[in-house]
């Protein structure tokens, strides 16, 4: 009762309070763990892609020289098999077996070539060496590999809508679509539109 006995009118029911954002949050929560191993896999490439006129982000380059045990058979398939027999990185048949000169043999594999001097047993190797990860990141990137792979990517591709329509609507207030979160989401449209206004579309 309020002072002087007169009781108090009753209060309105509270409304229940709206659930979806909170469902948002869990799923933005749960969608954004399992988006966690494809997007580095999806940054890490898009960053070696971009940048392709610099380096080749699928192959390493190198050169090596070394001896091998001489002497070495006359016939040339027959050094280049005891070359490769005494290399124990080199996997695969050659793709090329070539006399240069009487003393000099040139031994070519998928990603490698080999200048054997025959009477020293000198061998000046030069290749490429495939970057691990990166190169298997790439592969997956530009979907190379077998049909399934694109359902995957597919998949991701919709994790990544989800989770950016239900970041939209998350925060209430300033800080979300009424307010800071208008301008932000109208900044990222802005910035390929001013771009391509700039330096013209395809």
């Amino acid at each position: 009762m309020a002072d002087g006995g007169i009781p108090e009118p009753p209060r309105p029911p509270r409304r229940p309070k709206l659930k979806l954002r909170k469902w948002l949050r869990a799923l933005h929560r749960d969608f954004g763990y399992v988006a966690v191993g494809l997007t580095f896999i999806y940054a890490l490439s898009g960053l070696a892609v971009n940048h392709i006129a610099d380096w080749d982000p699928n192959f390493e380059s190198f050169e090596r020289e070394y001896t091998v045990s001489t002497p070495l058979p006359t016939d040339d398939d027959a050094a280049a098999a005891a070359i490769v027999q005494q290399h124990a990185g080199i996997e695969g048949e050659p793709v090329d077996v070539y006399r240069v000169t009487d003393d000099l043999l040139e031994v070519t594999f998928e990603h490698r070539t080999l200048h054997i001097t025959l009477g020293e047993g000198k061998v000046f190797e030069e290749g490429q060496e495939p970057r691990l990860f990166i190169r298997a990141a790439n592969w997956l990137h530009l979907n190379r590999g077998k049909k399934a792979w694109t359902w995957f990517a597919d998949g991701y591709a919709v994790v990544l809508l989800l989770l950016a329509t239900s970041g939209i609507f998350m925060l209430p207030g300033r800080k979300g679509l009424a307010g800071r979160g208008a301008i932000l989401i109208g900044l990222g449209i802005a910035v390929p539109l001013v771009y391509l206004s700039t330096v013209g579309s395809p």
